[in-house]
Order: structure tokens, then sequence, then C-alpha cells
């Protein structure tokens, strides 16, 4: 086995075991809501504390991307993300949930910050595109975290028994995994942040990256909510799963949707995919068009992180750990405003109205992109001329 195909599937790992401790967590939130007797605004302003805790990690991170090779950051943070899921289920009071969710989500932002950094080095030993493919993984480890919950719920087994099994395995397979990890992948330039003036295309990319993160987080932590209180399906984690099923399986064909189509198509595509899928289940919501309704989002959000990570590696202003690291600060405010908004809509209408925060949030992928790739060509165009 080659250099390259070792780091991979080392890489391989950890976004698989990254989204199985997210999933599980986010799979049981209905659980949570129901043992604190949390009303939908409750849950918000619980479910804030993620993104809040991930933003307070942005100085932090950003001086991990520029003083370290990115897989010491990552063994770190992954070990004490993983103790925070264990602590999330263990936890016996609404003090204790917020401190470990705001450990879970900081530790979180660190992980995603270096797992996609090491990616973007990867698949440079690689003549085809395998970045579609990782996130692929991270959906598909969703996808087991989904499965494992919904069997959990199904035997009536208790969630700190669920959420701290789920944290040692996660602990000992990372450990196992990380002496293959790519290493001395630190860029030696781009890695200060830059105030003053911003870089326009990397703006725009946080820009979708933000309408993403609703989509796509909100999906996360309001689905199971969705199906249990609106479709009125016991086992709340299907809507959750089919979500997650069909993001898992489009990812896995991202990378070669976009050599056929192209990005700048495949955002329009996946635009209209979103919106229509949750229309669906806002206008039907029963069983079956809602779960129809749910896997048509999860089709529609697959591609945007990808497609998204990938441009913003493709920075001349900064490196790739430091351009996934800004963007990624625009993915926490899409998760400060997204799930808390979605909750406080709710509670002042009802479930299904706030829904259509993410209608709006997927419509908004086509002027943000188109104006995107206009400003790449202008761009182009002028180192022509020159």
């Amino acid at each position: 086995m080659t250099e390259n195909i070792k780091q991979r599937a080392a890489l391989s790992v950890y976004f698989l075991l990254s989204g199985f401790c997210f999933a599980s967590w986010a799979s049981r939130i209905p659980t949570i809501k129901m043992i604190y007797d949390l009303n939908d605004a409750e849950l918000g302003n619980l479910l804030l504390i993620l993104p809040i805790s991930s933003l307070l990690s942005l100085p932090i991170s950003g001086w991990l991307v520029s003083k370290f090779d990115s897989r010491l950051p990552l063994i770190v943070s992954f070990s004490l993300f993983s103790i925070a899921l264990a602590l999330i289920g263990l936890s016996n009071s609404l003090w204790i949930l917020s401190i470990a969710l705001f450990l879970f989500a900081f530790n979180m932002r660190i992980i995603n910050i270096s797992i996609n950094t090491q990616s973007l080095t990867v698949q440079k030993g690689f003549p085809k595109k395998i970045i579609g493919s990782f996130h692929g993984i991270w959906s598909g480890g969703g996808l087991l975290g989904v499965g494992f919950s919904t069997l959990m719920v199904k035997t009536d087994v208790l969630v700190a028994t669920h959420l701290m099994s789920v944290g040692l395995f996660s602990l000992v397979i990372s450990f196992i995994a990380y002496p293959f990890l790519l290493k001395n992948d630190k860029s030696p330039h781009g890695n200060k942040l830059i105030l003053g003036k911003p870089d326009k295309t990397i703006m725009l990319l946080g820009l979708i990256i933000f309408f993403a993160a609703v989509c796509e987080g909100g999906m996360f932590d309001w689905s199971g909510v969705y199906f249990k209180e609106v479709v009125k399906e016991e086992i709340f984690t299907l809507g959750y799963l089919i979500f997650i099923l069909f993001m898992t399986l489009s990812r896995f064909f991202s990378d070669k949707l976009m050599d056929y189509i192209g990005m700048k198509k495949l955002y329009i595509l996946s635009s209209v995919f979103i919106s229509s899928g949750i229309l669906t289940a806002i206008i039907f919501p029963y069983f079956w068009p809602a779960l129809i309704g749910f896997s048509i989002v999860g089709i529609g959000v697959a591609a945007i992180f990808p497609m998204t990570y990938m441009l913003a590696g493709t920075s001349k202003k900064y490196s790739p750990g430091m351009a996934i690291s800004i963007i990624t600060t625009y993915a926490i405010a899409g998760m400060l405003v997204g799930p808390p908004l979605l909750g406080y809509i709710a509670h002042t209408f009802n479930l299904k109205m706030s829904f259509l925060l993410f209608v709006f949030s997927g419509l908004m992928f086509i002027p943000i992109s188109q104006l995107f790739f206009k400003l790449k060509e202008e761009q182009s165009e002028g180192k022509q001329g020159l």
C-alpha cells in the first residue's frame, strides 16, 4: 500500500468517526428535549451553545493552523471531543449538559479545520478529485450514527450508555489511525489573518457556507423533532436517517458530478433540490411525502460543503488551512443563527412554518455562487490583460 493510500485511509477514519459522533448526539436531541422538558424556544437556547463555543474557538484554531501540522491538533481535539460526547450522555443537569456541549462544539471546530486542511493536501497526491468522497465518508459515519441511535431508541437503551459507548469506541479507533495520518503539511505562507479589506472571493464562499450551515445544521438539529411532532412518527430518527442516507450517497457521486456539469451549474441544481424537498415536507406533512422531501434535501446539500472547501483551497491570498478556517467561521455563524432562529419561529408560529427558513437559505446559493464565478472570471481576464 502506497503512502498516499495510507494517508487517505487514515484521514477517512477521522471523517467517519467525527460524523458518527456528531450524528449520535444530534439524533438524541429529541430524547434530551424530553428528559429536560424543554419547549422549542428553550431547545433553541440550548443549541445556541454549540455555535457560540465554536466561534470562541476561532482564535485558537487559527493559531493551531499556523503553528503545527494538522495531525497534532486533530488527535488532541478528537480526544476531548470524544470525552465531551460521553459527558453529554452522563450529564444530570442542564448546567453540566451545557458545559459538555460547549466542549463538544469547541473541539469539533478544530477537528473540522484539521481534517479539511489535510484533505486538500492529500488531494494533491491523486489525479482525480477525492474531496467529495471524504465528505461522503463523514456522512457515512453520520448514517451509521443515526442507524445505531435508532437501534438504541428502539431498544430503550439509556442515552448515557449510548453516548458513552460511542465516545469510548471513537477514542480508541482514533489512536489506532493516528500514526498513518499525513505529516508535515504546515503551509509556509498565507497563515496570518489579514485584517482590513476582505477578500471578495473568500467572503462569497463564506456566505455560501453560511447558508449551507443553516440548511445542513438545521436539518441535523430539527429533522428528528419535525418527524416526532409534525409527522407524528414514533421512531423519530427516521427523518434524520433518510436525510443523511441520501446526502451520503450523493456525496460519493459529487466528485464526478462536479467534473460532468461543473460547479457553477451544480450550485443551482443543489438550490432547487433543497427548496423543493423542504416545500414537499411542509405542504404534505405525512410520513411518505416528508420522507421523500427529506431525501431530496439530502441530495441537495450533499455537494455544497465539498465544492466550497475545494474552491477555498485555491485561494491566492491564504493557505488552505487559513482559508478553511475563515469560511468555517461563516459556517459557525450559520449554525449560530439557523437552528436557534428556527426554534424561535417554531415557538412563535409552528414548526412547519419555521422550515421555510431552509427554503430561503437554499435559494440563496444561486445568486451568491453566480456572483462568485463572475468575479473569478473577471479576475482571470484581468490577469490575462496584464
